[in-house]
């Protein structure tokens, strides 16, 4: 173990600082990538030489021109820690685990706040981490400390410096957390009470350690998760989506690089020596591997499905989610269903993947953990248990190379329900001829036909969020449109959403994307929410399923091919959202073939085909939303531009 005090702790709020150059792929935020200040390495091996201390490197300045390229901060984050401690826990196997803690100001013993992931928790408050090198927040680290808690950073086994052979999501990953769960609360700089903290790996991380049960775990908060990783991001709708994990593989190596820097500062050769076995074990048995050798779900994908065993958590639940998330989606696997409905609060916002970060949520986790971890009678337990941010913006909008845009972001207004699934009426667009939608309608006309695959244009990409991409030169031959007409009253749509869609394909299997807009009286659409299906998973569990949320078996023995130019009815999830769509504006839906949706690049068929949308009264298509038709709709309607992943184009059809 080794501690580090600092004489000075400087606590004026400022953020950490993140890569100028470009926005890293990843299962977490797009924090600073730093694949490029892995390949300095070499170079930097000198300045380090003989230099025992930390803070005392400084690197040539030809070196330190690279570091300002990539994002290199010019002036290094102050410590706003009073001590930090850094050392390995021993988990029950004998695997040794790199952490990190960073203790507040004041005596005696704090609540603790864990990171954990397969990141680079381990390495907080170190030289990287100071230089703006970290895939969470410092300024979220920064919040909790003056609020009186120590923050741990542990990093999962085969990950970083830290022992073992790395699988993500294995079942080791709730046991590793469970025993740094209760090492930290043994520790004398803490007081036993034990909270979890953070998004995306590190809110996943929450849910598998909590579901062990710890004595020590008394809440956690995570964001952004993989409650079923195969529908939530590996084979969303049964549509293998390859070019998302290989992304992440490369931001996985970018953040390891922080602890060779590290290492290389402290002269620690162990941490070193393991980060070249990890890299070593992560290439020959990476997620990619994996995820091709599992095409279908089976008990190596059931292994992973932290909602399987979600039902065992006993401790309090803070939830965030984003509707259009571009990493995990807002799906999450519905793991929140499965929680005591008592001890879950869920908070729910349109954005994209990092809004955790946001000043505006920051209030209610500190609340939060203020309450079920030091006992504070903030009546944090008669708050709603749902809030849904409508309308979030910020005045940092499209700043998407620094954490400004998500720390700035707020709601424009807020809906709240005492439960965290509040009860929606469905309400029905019935496809019709001419590309026509209609409430409660009547189905008629011929099928209309598109060509497959010809992919959508692009909606989300890393480095333009808030934007439409391009129409494909054969948008027109490759897709079809429905549109409703203009609506008579406002409609508030909440939660999934389902596209009941005849379907026929030429050939033996088809993908399905639909994108839900609305087409303003201005002449402009606006971006909601997209899904996509491969249709020989379409069959779905007459239990489970609602009107407006259709759940997949999504097993081998349910895969069912196509007759060709036969119809069969394919219900297309559409991830939870929510929207007020406006008097005299209108619906659409749009159907084409799967392409790029944020983070998510889908691998189709490479057969040409023609598909046919069915929608007579043998075959009477419909999209199918859940409404809150008693909630009141506070504010005037968003201008376009200013709305968190929901961007604006010129109506396509209306040129």
């Amino acid at each position: 173990m080794q501690v580090e005090p600092h004489a000075s702790v400087h606590t004026k709020p400022h953020g950490p600082g993140r890569n100028r150059a470009t926005a890293a792929v990843g299962l977490c935020c797009k924090t600073v990538g730093v694949f490029a200040l892995s390949l300095l390495m070499l170079a930097l091996q000198p300045a380090f030489a003989g230099n025992g201390r930390e803070g005392a490197f400084q690197p040539p300045p030809a070196v330190r021109a690279q570091l300002d390229q990539i994002g290199w901060t010019q002036q290094a984050l102050q410590p706003f820690w009073a001590r930090r401690i850094t050392g390995y826990l021993t988990t029950r196997d004998g695997v040794k685990l790199r952490y990190s803690v960073l203790l507040p100001k004041g005596e005696g013993r704090f609540p603790v706040i864990i990171n954990y992931s397969g990141y680079n928790p381990g390495e907080i408050g170190g030289l990287a981490y100071r230089h703006g090198t970290t895939a969470m927040s410092a300024n979220l680290d920064r919040t909790l400390i003056e609020h009186g808690y120590a923050v741990m950073g542990v990093n999962a086994r085969g990950t970083g410096c830290s022992q073992g052979e790395f699988d993500f999501l294995g079942p080791k990953y709730g046991e590793d957390g469970y025993d740094a769960v209760e090492f930290a609360a043994s520790q004398a700089w803490s007081n036993g009470a034990v909270g979890m903290a953070n998004w995306s790996w590190a809110g996943m991380s929450q849910i598998a350690t909590a579901s062990d049960r710890p004595p020590h775990l008394k809440a956690i908060a995570p964001g952004m998760v993989l409650g079923d990783p195969r529908l939530d991001s590996w084979y969303p709708g049964g549509v293998p989506a390859p070019a998302f994990i290989a992304g992440w593989r490369g931001f996985l190596h970018d953040t390891w690089a922080s602890f060779r820097y590290d290492a290389l500062s402290s002269h620690d050769q162990a941490c070193l020596a393991q980060l070249d076995r990890n890299l070593a074990y992560e290439e020959a048995h990476s997620i990619t591997h994996m995820v091709f050798e599992h095409p279908l779900r089976d008990a190596w994908i059931e292994q992973r499905d932290l909602r399987n065993r979600t039902h065992l958590i006993d401790v309090p639940v803070l939830s965030m989610e984003t509707f259009q998330d571009e990493a995990v989606t807002s799906r999450e696997g519905y793991y929140q269903e499965t929680l005591n409905p008592n001890q879950v609060w869920m908070i729910q916002s349109n954005g994209g993947h990092d809004l955790y970060e946001s000043l505006s949520f920051r209030p209610v986790l500190v609340a939060f953990f203020d309450h079920f971890l030091k006992g504070e009678n903030n009546g944090f337990e008669k708050r709603p248990h749902l809030q849904v941010w409508m309308n979030t913006t910020s005045s940092a909008m499209g700043n998407i190379e620094s954490h400004d845009e998500v720390e700035n972001a707020r709601p424009g207004w807020v809906l709240t329900e005492p439960a965290i699934d509040p009860q929606v009426k469905p309400l029905s667009f019935v496809l019709a001829a001419k590309g026509k939608m209609d409430i409660d309608g009547t189905p008629g006309g011929e099928p209309d036909a598109y060509q497959y695959p010809a992919p959508g244009p692009v909606v989300g990409a890393f480095d333009k969020e808030n934007n439409w991409g391009p129409l494909p030169a054969n948008w027109k031959k490759g897709s079809v449109a429905y549109t409703s007409a203009p609506l008579g009253n406002n409609i508030f749509a909440y939660g999934p959403a389902s596209a009941d869609l005849w379907i026929s394909s030429s050939q033996a299997d088809t993908d399905l994307q639909v994108t839900l807009t609305e087409v303003r009286p201005d002449g402009q659409e606006r971006f909601i929410q997209r899904s996509v299906l491969r249709v020989s998973d379409r069959a779905v569990d007459p239990k489970m399923s609602t009107p407006t949320h259709p759940v997949l078996v999504d097993m081998p023995q349910s895969i069912e091919p196509l007759d060709p130019d036969v119809p069969v009815l394919a219900r297309v999830e559409l991830n939870k959202f929510a929207y007020v769509f406006r008097k005299g504006s209108r619906l659409r839906i749009w159907i084409d073939t799967p392409s790029q949706y944020g983070g998510n690049g889908f691998s189709y068929f490479s057969l040409q085909e023609t598909d046919k949308v069915w929608h007579d009264p043998a075959h009477p298509s419909k999209l199918v939303i859940g409404t809150l038709p008693e909630t009141a709709i506070k504010g005037a309607e968003a201008p376009c531009g200013t709305l968190l992943r929901e961007p604006c184009r010129p109506d396509p059809l209306s040129q």
